[in-house]
């Protein structure tokens, strides 16, 4: 004998599932006429809910109703693009905290691309980030475990856990031979996102590794404290968005507004009328108009693009680097009355001039390739003979031209993007004092 097992009501769900779909249904259409669609959703539901009846008739196992319903909505939400996803209870509550507290794990920020879980850009000062994680590295195994099918989500909540613990990726990169395991000791990741420092006399440089909830204050910060440790207003500024994933929306947004008087700073395209919207400048508080480079990378990615986009569609600053990653779609989050979240892809990022960023990415106006700029060694430097090493030199006109010499710089820029970056705003001076003289 077949014990019957407690199961709610098929037919039940059936009718609310109706009701609620036709509900958002006209809401949306206004009087259309809905009859065809009534007949398509109810065929297609009551397939669904034959399938849930069988499963808990038949199915040699006794089955959970919420991991069945849990399992439906993960499915539908996998037909679509990799950035929509549900999110569990447990899930939403850990993706909330990225942005308004702390957390502990690696410090990847990942993608899925043809499949593949990709990193976007490890987050600086993080284990991955140290251990050398690298944009459009490919993680293919988490302890051991593929992620070929695994979502987004669950794959975040692999590599989280509490700091100290240690967690074996395995990562594929074009240069290896072979893919290859990393084991990396779980740590606080910071959500500090701004950082700053005077590279030379007038040249400041500031950081944004993300965007999170103080980053535009943290930014206007940053600049105050660059003026007065340069002792002077900047004559010039470089921005570092390379390797950032981005994040909110409203700050990318405040940090470009900074740089633009007034005009489109990004616009956002859905279907319905309520995700169609532009952001523009304002022209109260609008910073000094010196000159400014963005650096951008493979790994500047949905809020960076935005605000490179924005200063590069208007002419406020040179991008110099490498193409960008290229996520332009916008993700709404939906919370669910059981705890559990709804994030979903709603609309499309747009530049100023109307380009897409999604699978396009930025394009630098400069293209330059990153490599570590070392120290060249004394024994290779040119031995020119100079005015000093002649017999008898005049010592007074030695004296006067050490005191017109420029001072060197106290900083050395570490690669070639950001010593290129340095190059440009030191000519840019040179070209405006030439100007001046005509």
């Amino acid at each position: 004998m077949f014990q019957r097992m407690n199961y709610f009501n098929p037919r039940l769900l059936l009718l609310i599932l109706i009701i609620a779909i036709l509900g958002a249904f006209i809401g949306t259409a206004g009087n259309r006429n809905v009859s065809a669609i009534t007949d398509n959703v109810y065929e297609d539901l009551r397939v669904f809910t034959d399938v849930i009846t069988h499963l808990q008739k038949d199915y040699v196992e006794e089955t959970e109703n919420r991991t069945l319903i849990y399992g439906a909505i993960k499915g539908m939400l996998d037909t679509l693009d990799p950035h929509s996803s549900f999110m569990r209870p447990e899930v939403y509550r850990e993706m909330q905290m990225e942005t308004t507290g702390k957390f502990e794990g690696l410090g990847i920020v990942i993608e899925k691309r043809e499949g593949l879980l990709t990193v976007v850009s490890p987050i600086e000062d993080t284990p991955a980030f140290k251990a050398g994680i690298q944009s459009g590295d490919h993680i293919i195994k988490v302890n051991g475990e593929p992620t070929k099918n695994i979502s987004l989500n669950e794959a975040a909540m692999k590599m989280r856990g509490p700091k100290g613990t240690k967690v074996t990726i395995t990562i594929t990169r074009e240069e290896f031979a072979k893919p290859k395991d990393i084991t990396l000791v779980r740590d606080v990741i910071p959500l500090r996102s701004v950082r700053y420092e005077v590279l030379e006399k007038g040249i400041g440089y500031v950081r944004i590794s993300q965007f999170n909830e103080q980053t535009a204050s943290d930014f206007q910060e940053a600049l105050q404290k660059l003026n007065v440790l340069n002792k002077d207003p900047l004559k010039g500024l470089i921005v570092d968005l390379r390797n950032n994933p981005g994040g909110l929306l409203n700050q990318a947004v405040k940090v470009a507004d900074k740089f633009i008087a007034s005009g489109i700073i990004v616009s956002i395209e859905g279907r319905n009328k309520e995700q169609k919207m532009k952001f523009t400048a304002h022209r109260n508080g609008t910073l000094e108009n010196y000159p400014l480079v963005v650096l951008v990378n493979g790994g500047s990615a949905s809020g960076s693009e935005i605000l490179a986009g924005a200063l590069k569609d208007h002419g406020r600053a040179l991008i110099l680097g490498t193409q960008t990653f290229g996520k332009g779609s916008v993700q709404t989050i939906f919370p669910l009355k059981d705890g559990s979240g709804l994030k979903l892809t709603t609309a499309r990022y747009y530049t100023p001039s109307g380009g897409s960023i999604q699978a396009m990415g930025i394009t630098p106006n400069i293209i330059v390739p990153y490599s570590e700029v070392s120290e060249p060694k004394l024994e290779e430097k040119p031995q020119h003979l100079m005015e000093k090493d002649l017999e008898r030199h005049l010592e007074e006109m030695e004296q006067e031209k050490k005191e017109k010499e420029p001072k060197e710089r106290e900083k050395k820029a570490l690669d070639s993007q950001l010593e290129r970056a340095v190059q440009i705003l030191r000519s840019w001076e040179i070209f405006q004092q030439f100007s001046l003289k005509k």
